[in-house]
């Protein structure tokens, strides 16, 4: 067989045409490297953002659960209040009786007050 023979000047643009193929491919593959870097920091960022967003959550969680209890109590401590403002009313206008039903409630409210406090502790025990 006998050895091909290279027209040189048919080559010679295939070889510049080969050689901007290299340079573009090696100009790809950079920004190919650059997209890839940029593409894992945003990553990390993303992962840092949702890992402070579950934070956030988790923050404002607890802090619905303070005001909920906060709110039970300032409504316990507000009945407390009524009751005995009711019972000096009474106690001053002579009403007697009414002092006396009243002044049986008062204990009726601590109790349940107390009842919260010790299922709240329960529960709180409760939850990890």
């Amino acid at each position: 067989m006998a050895p091909k023979k290279i027209d040189q000047v048919g080559s010679k643009p295939q070889t510049e045409k080969k050689l901007r193929v290299r340079v573009e491919d090696r100009r790809v593959k950079a920004e190919m490297g650059k997209v890839k870097e940029e593409q894992g920091c945003l990553r990390d960022e993303q992962r840092k953002l949702v890992t402070k967003f579950n934070e956030i959550a988790t923050q404002c969680d607890e802090l619905k659960e303070e005001t909920e209890m906060i709110v039970k109590e300032s409504a316990i401590t507000r009945a407390k209040l009524l009751l005995m403002y009711g019972i000096l009313k009474a106690r001053e206008s002579g009403d007697l009786v009414q002092a006396d039903i009243l002044t049986r409630f008062l204990p009726d409210i601590v109790a349940m007050e107390k009842a919260n406090a010790v299922l709240d502790e329960a529960k709180d025990e409760d939850d990890p």
